[in-house]
């Protein structure tokens, strides 16, 4: 371990104290500068990406840079309403005082990056934690070397270095920082790694924010318009090879239109990637040979009717590339449905009505995200309201992410808390409650003695 983390996380410490990242200037400036570094940056940054991941140039810049540049730009443009305090009502019988929410920053926090999103889902949080006013260490992921490396070099160069660290390495340099004592804990990734985080957060009663993920089903009604349905499906399935935490994980699909949208589906792939997707510049690799194993031997398990297209027999493990696959008639019992899949297979089952539908996502852990495709109101709004996600979309999926507004989380073992736009300065920040009353002589009934007469006008004035 080449990084003294203890040493780090003390000088960020000394840093906070000194009062340095409070003011709203400092803090905009920051922000600045992050989005200098990803307009200088952009062109290494897509080089490190297509490395890890295979990333297409134009899906890294969609999907990360550009998506972080403008989740900045709403920071900055936001920050100082954020940062107001919140003026609240005072009773009658407290005047005269004055009662404020006051946000103020945490301190020092920690953010843990995942592979498959290394740009976004390190900076877009570290950027929440500098907007909030707290110094902060981010730990990019070892699985995307190439990226962490690149983070690694460029953030000491535009950012206050006594401010933001980046600490890079695999599992030893991830344990030395969570046995430091961090004002909070910000992890992206997988439910068993989630666990540990927490543990050791509770060892310094640090709070946390977990996003963990799950199985996010998409449910395509009867009547909907399939071409739209298929298009935006195979999008938000199959981009960075279908390595995406909000990825429709599985389609249930009523019965009447299951062959139409399979028979679509396909049509969007050989669209979208061509007869040979393995040929595609655009269409990615799963990021280890470890992940190839794993999606490999779900597919292997078999547990479905029929391989629609793609499947394991035209994957390649050299170059770790699984093709675009598609499954249909799966048992709820097979592999491929019993795990997050976090890769390029859709299951599709078949169900006679939404409220099949809506039943079989019920009886299973509640998703980061769900998605429902259907040309009726009626039907979108009971999906919504009869199902918890962490979040939801209808007639589209994944984009959700791309508005700065909408606060994104999971719910239940998808995870805790949430960030984007003024949620994510929030969770960086500590809503402090503030009463001011002047120093003015007052009438002594709320004070002892209490005498018959004052209990008697207490409780007509309370």
């Amino acid at each position: 371990m080449t990084t003294d983390v203890a040493k780090t996380v003390a000088n960020l410490r000394d840093t906070f104290d000194a009062g340095q990242t409070r003011p709203a200037g400092w803090r905009k400036a920051q922000l600045r500068r992050l989005e200098q570094l990803l307009t200088d940056g952009e062109d290494e940054i897509g080089k490190a990406m297509r490395g890890d991941l295979g990333k297409a140039p134009a899906e890294g810049w969609v999907t990360e840079v550009r998506l972080v540049q403008r989740e900045l730009t709403h920071m900055i443009g936001h920050l100082d309403a954020w940062m107001r305090p919140h003026h609240v009502h005072v009773p009658v019988v407290l005047q005269p005082a004055r009662a404020k929410i006051l946000p103020e920053p945490l301190g020092v926090a920690l953010v843990i990056a995942p592979w498959n999103y290394p740009i976004q889902l390190l900076l877009l949080p570290m950027a929440s934690a500098i907007a909030a006013g707290n110094t902060v260490v981010g730990k990019p992921s070892e699985l995307a070397p190439a990226t962490s490396a690149v983070v690694a070099r460029l953030i000491p160069s535009y950012l206050d270095p006594d401010a933001v660290a980046i600490v890079e390495g695999g599992v030893e340099e991830a344990s030395a920082l969570l046995k430091e004592r961090f004002d909070h804990i910000f992890y992206t990734g997988g439910a068993r790694v989630g666990h540990v985080v927490m543990e050791a957060a509770a060892r310094h009663l640090t709070p946390v924010t977990l996003e963990l993920g799950g199985k996010s089903p998409a449910i395509v009604d009867r009547d909907v318009n399939l071409d739209i349905a298929a298009r935006r499906l195979a999008y938000g399935k199959f981009i960075n090879a279908g390595q995406t935490c909000v990825a429709p994980d599985y389609v249930l699909v009523h019965a009447d239109v299951e062959r139409s949208l399979l028979d679509r589906l396909s049509g969007v792939l050989e669209e979208f990637y061509g007869k040979d997707p393995k040929a595609s510049p655009d269409y990615g690799r799963i990021v280890n040979d470890q992940h190839f194993r794993r999606l490999k031997a779900l597919l292997d398990g078999g547990g479905y009717a029929e391989t629609v297209t793609g499947g394991g027999a035209s994957a390649d493990a050299a170059q770790r590339y699984l093709p675009p696959t598609i499954v249909r008639g799966v048992s709820p019992d097979a592999p491929v449905m019993q795990e997050e899949i976090f890769g390029p297979i859709l299951p599709v089952i078949s169900v006679p009505s939404i409220d099949s539908a809506i039943s079989f996502v019920n009886q299973r852990p509640k998703p980061l995200s769900l998605y429902v495709f259907t040309s009726r109101g009626q039907v979108a709004d009971d999906v919504l309201a009869r199902t918890s996600s962490g979040s939801a979309c209808v007639n589209t999926c994944i984009v959700q992410l791309a508005v700065p507004g909408l606060p994104f989380g999971g719910v239940g073992a998808s995870g805790m808390g949430a960030y984007h736009g003024r949620r994510g300065f929030e969770t960086f920040s500590h809503s402090k409650a503030v009463m001011v009353k002047p120093a003015l002589p007052e009438p002594p009934l709320q004070y002892p003695p209490y005498t018959r007469t004052r209990q008697r006008l207490l409780r007509k004035i309370y």
